[in-house]
């Protein structure tokens, strides 16, 4: 992976239109952490990650800890004091994504993760920040004790009416691409709503507008595969899903549609806890 843009995403920029403002943007994009980035990181509670899967499947997992469980030890290089997300082959490409909801700031970080000590690591080969459009703003409560035992993950390949319920409450998840060259993850937001139920087996969204950088829409250009993480922001719930994805454009605007292959819900999944949202002014 190198900070340039691949051919799925510059396919998309002409597409749209907005080559010149993409080139300006991405020159933000460093293979390096800069000190105000290794700051942010080192200060949040939650680190989302998304990887491959043995099989190929991709998955968006979130991570927890208490701040500095994720750090930058050296320029290019985060130490994250967590598992990685099961079956992910040690020296596989991630993209992460640190999110502050307090303050509506989120960095994404791109490379290669390799299993070290007590957690992982992570050499960084694409490190930069996006606006905040579209993120909800939340006060963190704390953090719940773990639990005597862990929570029972229910896997599934349709939505259940529950989970499906929860899709059409939502007001932010998170999505996790394969590019050519690795993995990327990024957030979605809006208001509850936003993210339609089309069936048990399919999801779609539209595309608002952003930074003009189209990384997650250009990977599905090339490699559909995708995976979606929901979050209960008050009670740790999470949902995973893993599929395909795809865009449709036209004169109403961009379209996601994601058909699920497996999902799975892990109660009290996350420790944090955190307050109802304001919701970003942005949102259509």
């Amino acid at each position: 992976m190198n900070t340039a843009y691949h051919p799925g995403s510059l396919a998309v920029q002409a597409r749209e239109g907005v080559q010149d403002l993409a080139a300006h943007v991405g020159r933000s994009i460093t293979d390096g952490i800069r000190p105000i980035a290794a700051a942010f990181l080192e200060a949040q509670p939650m680190l989302v990650i998304g990887a491959a899967d043995a099989d190929g499947r991709v998955w968006s997992s979130l991570l927890t800890g208490a701040p500095g469980f994720a750090r930058a030890v050296g320029p290019h290089t985060v130490s994250v004091a967590a598992d990685l997300p099961e079956g992910t082959p040690d020296g596989a490409p991630v993209g992460t994504l640190a999110l502050d909801p307090r303050t509506r700031r989120r960095m994404r970080l791109n490379g290669t993760a390799r299993r070290s000590g007590r957690g992982f690591t992570i050499e960084a080969e694409q490190v930069f920040s996006n606006c905040p459009k579209y993120l909800q703003k939340r006060e963190w409560y704390g953090s719940e004790p773990p639990g005597a035992a862990p929570a029972a993950v229910r896997h599934g390949e349709v939505l259940t009416p529950d989970q499906a319920r929860r899709i059409r409450a939502a007001d932010t998840f998170f999505i996790a691409t394969a590019a050519p060259d690795g993995l990327d993850t990024s957030h979605r937001g809006g208001n509850p709503g936003f993210v339609r139920v089309d069936s048990p087996r399919e999801l779609s969204w539209r595309d608002y507008p952003g930074n003009s950088m189209f990384l997650t829409l250009g990977n599905l250009e090339s490699d559909g595969r995708a995976g979606l993480l929901f979050l209960d922001w008050e009670t740790g719930l999470t949902l995973q899903l893993t599929g395909v994805a795809h865009t449709e454009y036209g004169p109403g605007g961009r379209v996601t549609r994601f058909r699920v292959d497996r999902t799975s819900e892990t109660p009290d999944a996350s420790p944090l806890r955190w307050s109802p949202p304001e919701y970003s002014p942005s949102n259509p």
